[in-house]
């Protein structure tokens, strides 16, 4: 056993040796300074361009990484039916993307949304299934416990709020089915947005949800009202979308993934309920310091899953120092050490944060270590910034995530 999966990791190394861009650039391979001498490999490894990822992960999330990023991974260091886990899972592109794959599937997220968007794409219905459910909801509700005005025109709230009612009535009478669970899916990703394919005036990016005086200014400076938008239209064509170009393999490999998969919502640094020396791969990203505001992000869409954000925003972890951030993360090794199997890996995400002055990749190497793993070396995939860091307000190579900075660990075979 040690020596097979010894073979795989030199293999790993020769492929990044080897490896050229589209456009026939070989990686850029350098030692480290420091001690340690860990590799670090330079290079555009994936690209949207080198294959068009599936249509299922377009569930937006603030601060998901491209699915190619996990594909990566997953086809070079594990197997059919090897279990892939993400302790930060968010929208679950690891875990889709593992399913895909046909590997084994295990997420987890402190935010209960994270398996409300995952879960229900692991068994996509047809678009006949989720036009006749849609049939069957009534459409005329009363308007929201809280001003929504702002952001909906009246009878679309009334028919978000009535969709709402009806599925919450079935979670808790326990009717609740996988087409229930698809809709209920996509109404949390179509509730604001930046386009008319959303249920809300123009907002800020579907990953996040401003707070109601921030849209009032919105509307205010873009002398807009919020007009009717028909939401089991948009459910209806956006599922259409999610579901274009699945193969029928990709559907039974994703239905066989799903009925085995297994969702925790807790905390990364000890989840008791995954074996020890099970898991052949992690790929996951954790929270990047204090950048990202989850909770404030997401507090409609928890209003309508019906989820206390405010209680859910104090499991989530926002440290403010690399200090405090190290401390927690060095737990999560820990426990990354225990399930890892014999011979499986870790790819861990970070990226560069406060206008580049601090690279968490420096950090995580030591941590990794500290709990038990080698570093077979540090990943630097470099593409063109996306339009989302745009959004976000920063420049290309000024601020924010401009590459994709992946430490991989390796655990040892126990002879």
């Amino acid at each position: 056993m040690a020596g097979k999966s010894r073979v795989k990791v030199v293999a790993f190394q020769d492929a990044l040796a080897g490896f050229r861009d589209p456009s026939g650039q070989q990686a850029l391979i350098e030692e480290t300074s420091g001690p340690l001498h860990i590799r670090r490999y330079t290079g555009e490894f994936w690209t949207s361009r080198q294959r068009q990822a599936s249509s299922l992960h377009e569930i937006s999330y603030r601060a998901c990484f491209k699915p190619q990023l996990p594909r990566f991974f997953i086809e070079r260091l594990t197997q059919a039916g090897d279990i892939v886990y993400d302790p930060f899972s968010g929208r679950g592109t690891t875990a889709i993307e593992a399913g895909l794959l046909g590997r084994m599937v295990i997420a987890n997220d402190a935010n209960p949304l994270s398996r409300i968007l995952a879960e229900p794409r692991f068994f996509p219905p047809s678009a006949e299934e989720v036009a006749t459910r849609l049939e069957a909801i009534p459409r005329d509700g009363d308007r929201a416990d809280c001003d929504l005005s702002m952001f909906y025109h009246p009878d679309t709230e009334r028919e978000i709020v009535s969709l709402r009612r009806y599925l919450t009535g079935r979670r808790e009478d326990g009717t609740s089915d996988a087409v229930d669970r698809w809709i209920g899916m996509v109404a949390t990703n179509r509730l604001t947005g930046h386009s008319s394919g959303f249920f809300s005036v123009y907002t800020l990016p579907p990953n996040q949800a401003v707070s109601r005086k921030s849209q009032e200014r919105i509307n205010r400076k873009r002398c807009q009202v919020p007009e009717y938008r028909d939401t089991h239209k948009l459910v209806l064509r956006k599922t259409k979308s999610l579901i274009a170009g699945l193969s029928s393999a990709e559907r039974t490999n994703l239905n066989r993934a799903g009925s085995r998969a297994r969702f925790f919502t807790g905390d990364a640094r000890t989840i008791p309920g995954i074996a020890s020396n099970t898991v052949q791969l992690t790929v996951t990203s954790p929270p990047f310091l204090d950048i990202v505001q989850y909770r404030d992000d997401n507090w409609l869409r928890c209003w309508f899953c019906g989820i206390d954000g405010d209680a859910i925003g104090h499991t989530i972890t926002m440290a403010r120092t690399v200090t405090e951030w190290e401390v927690v993360m060095g737990a999560v090794f820990r426990e990354l050490f225990r399930i890892t199997a014999p011979g499986g890996y870790v790819a861990f995400e970070v990226g560069e944060v406060r206008k580049k002055t601090v690279r968490l990749e420096e950090h995580v190497v030591p941590l990794g270590l500290a709990a038990g793993f080698s570093c077979e070396g540090i990943i630097i995939n470099q593409q063109v910034f996306s339009k989302t860091s745009n959004i976000w307000g920063v420049g290309n190579n000024e601020s924010g995530t401009n590459t994709n900075r992946i430490v991989v660990f390796y655990k040892a075979d126990r002879v």
